[in-house]
């Protein structure tokens, strides 16, 4: 217990300070092994976890999905998948709201990243909702909470990060798994959708006829085939992860390229960005690799596990404390430094509790997704906010009720877990 006081404590304490994450956890991992392990080589011990850490086959699926999803990004796939999305919803009442989600759900799950979906959705949809009376602070929630739920639907990095940290769970198996609870999200934001739009004066849209329907389906169709190349070769056997992502990027390049979205010109800029955010995910893994050593090296799991058991008797008491921990980092903590702080921690409590790892993946995926619409540092909340050019303090009111939809799911997901395990297990991934 000294031990995780001592590397908590320092970790808290330079969070506190504003130190970059990724530095604060790399700093408290030396610091507590050089207070708790006086004569052990606490630079060389954390050099060569860093380098273990991030000597990973299964790792290399990130650079190439972050690289994929640039070219989707810029690439002119967005408008392609609103425009497909507005055909067949757009006639609803809240029609705009219900186009906003399906979108967000397509072209998140293409990307990969919340963060691009949350500024290609929100530019494209959100002054066309606006204009048609849609309030602003709303089109911002809507578009802020749905752009979280391609974290869940496949393929998503986030996964690929906690496989690594639960010391490699199936990426297939959670690929799959997170189809049907991303569903079950998008499906709540759109009853939330539902019953507020009754009391705004929006303008429906003319519904699309069969022609226009089919039209918009084939210029988002190359953009769709995407996620059947990638899920239907990684489920069939055909090729891995890594594989499948190193595929994406070649795909998402030609297809930027026939969109006429980008020039030769560009690709500097895109491998640029890229390159950057890689740098970024993978130093957080590497540093959160030594510190899950120097936790295991002190028992800090087993401890945590044996106190939290000793708490509550009961699986649901012990798996709703579980949540709110989750939730609670979620809104100080990003989800990749969440990930990989709170699995090593909190994986041996769900495997004692009969948890399936695959179950309690896309639970905690799904806890820290909620945190990323969640002021202090909701990464997706400030670009939602930024693109629709309103403040957070506007969007909160309306985000309420989209915020409990995802927590009510989020409890059906948690004590139900055949809803996670379902789709995996027909297609023996588990």
């Amino acid at each position: 217990m000294t031990d995780f006081m001592v590397l908590g404590g320092i970790l808290v304490l330079l969070l506190g300070l504003g130190v970059p994450v990724v530095y604060s956890i790399g700093l408290a991992t030396i610091g507590s092994m050089l207070l708790t392990i006086p004569s052990g080589p606490a630079l060389t011990t954390v050099a060569q976890r860093i380098a273990t850490g991030l000597d990973s086959f299964a790792l290399q699926a990130i650079p190439f999905f972050i690289l994929a999803g640039q070219f989707m990004n810029r690439g002119g796939s967005a408008a392609r998948l609103v425009a497909f999305a507005r055909a067949l919803m757009g006639h609803f009442r809240g029609g705009l709201a219900y186009v906003n989600v399906l979108a967000s759900m397509l072209f998140a799950a293409i990307s990969g990243s919340a963060v691009a979906t949350a500024s290609a959705v929100g530019s494209v949809l959100g002054p066309e909702m606006e204009r048609d009376g849609y309030d602003r602070n709303f089109s911002a929630a809507v578009n802020i909470s749905s752009a979280t739920t391609g974290l869940i639907i496949p393929p998503s990095n986030i996964l690929i990060v906690y496989s690594l940290a639960s010391g490699g769970i199936s990426i297939a198996a959670l690929f799959v798994a997170g189809y049907v609870p991303g569903l079950l999200v998008g499906l709540a934001l759109m009853v939330v959708i539902s019953v507020r739009s009754w009391g705004q004066a929006v303008t429906p849209m003319k519904r699309a006829s069969l022609r226009e329907t089919w039209s918009a389906f084939v210029n988002a169709l190359p953009s769709l085939a995407l996620l059947l190349i990638v899920m239907g070769g990684i489920t069939a056997g055909i090729f891995t992860a890594t594989e499948a992502a190193a595929i994406a990027v070649l795909y998402s390049m030609i297809l930027a390229f026939c969109y006429r979205g980008i020039t030769f010109g560009d690709l500097p800029f895109i491998f640029r960005d890229a390159t950057s955010t890689t740098a970024v995910v993978l130093l957080l893994v590497g540093t959160s690799t030594s510190m899950s050593w120097m936790m295991a090296y002190a028992n800090i799991p087993q401890i945590f596990a044996e106190l939290l058991l000793s708490l509550a008797e009961s699986k649901l008491v012990i798996l709703l404390l579980m949540n709110i921990v989750f939730l609670l980092v979620g809104i100080f903590v990003d989800i990749t430094p969440a990930v990989l702080l709170l699995t090593p921690i909190f994986l041996p409590v769900a495997s004692a509790l009969d948890v399936h790892p695959v179950h309690f993946g896309i639970v905690i995926v799904l806890n820290l997704c909620i945190g990323l619409c969640t002021p202090p540092v909701g990464t997706v909340l400030f670009v939602g906010v930024g693109v629709s050019k309103t403040t957070i303090a506007k969007v909160v009111r309306p985000l309420f009720p989209l915020y409990l939809a995802m927590l009510v799911t989020l409890l059906f997901i948690t004590y139900f877990p055949q809803i996670t395990l379902w789709l995996p297990g027909v297609l023996g991934l588990l």
